[in-house]
């Protein structure tokens, strides 16, 4: 999904310019990279606002529309005000078609509820990392990576090894390092119960080989004589 945004030169720079352009609804921002000067630019907020929701918009080649001519651009850094809903600064780097970048990337886990440690053992899969570092070219760069949790079973952790990674794409890790990225854990409630049920039904054995031997003894009469037969 191509994202495409409008930005302008910004003519004034400093902190009292940017001041400026905060009151009038517009943000500051930078795009640098590919070896050309770095451009100050400004851009209108609440449509800036309105994609930084979006969560391709944080890894995906952008569009952006730079003075009438278009560049293709990532988003690189976003300075957002302590408590206000208001967006203060916003870094752009320009791609080269031929220079791998280096990106978060974020991951999105399905079939959870069909794993045999989800559907079978009554476990909860956690996500222990939710986005990835990956190297690739600007047109391999996926939007996000697939975890399937299909096969995962209670007790077992799925590992960076384990994943389908996009062609054209590697993950950035530590040399020898295979991180988790998700595993099935058992509620506390799931293990107290299956724990306590033996102890409850070997209980239960005495108490029913009781009434078992009262339902066989024989019968008295009134007089407390035996049943005739």
């Amino acid at each position: 999904m191509k994202i495409a945004f409008k930005a302008e030169t910004r003519k004034g720079q400093g902190t009292g310019a940017s001041r400026r352009l905060r009151r009038a609804d517009r943000v500051p921002g930078i795009v640098y990279g590919a070896d050309k000067p770095a451009s100050v630019i400004e851009l209108d907020h609440k449509d800036l606002y309105i994609n930084l929701k979006k969560e391709a918009f944080h890894a995906s080649i952008l569009d952006m529309e730079l003075d009438g001519k278009s560049e293709q651009v990532l988003l690189r850094d976003v300075q957002m005000h302590p408590f206000k809903k208001n967006v203060l600064h916003v870094d752009f780097q320009r791609v080269d078609a031929n220079k791998k970048i280096h990106m978060k990337v974020p991951l999105h886990f399905i079939n959870e509820e069909i794993s045999p440690g989800v559907k079978q053992s009554g476990g909860i899969a956690s996500h222990i990392v939710n986005e990835l570092d990956i190297t690739c070219l600007p047109k391999d760069l996926p939007e996000f990576i697939t975890v399937d949790l299909k096969d995962l079973s209670a007790g077992h952790t799925l590992h960076l090894s384990g994943l389908k990674m996009p062609a054209g794409v590697t993950a950035v890790t530590h040399r020898g390092e295979d991180p988790s990225i998700a595993t099935i854990i058992i509620p506390r409630a799931v293990v107290a119960e299956e724990e306590t049920a033996p102890a409850v039904a070997a209980a239960d054995v005495p108490a029913a080989n009781q009434k078992a031997k009262e339902e066989e003894a024989p019968k008295k009469d009134d007089k407390g004589g035996k049943d005739k037969k």
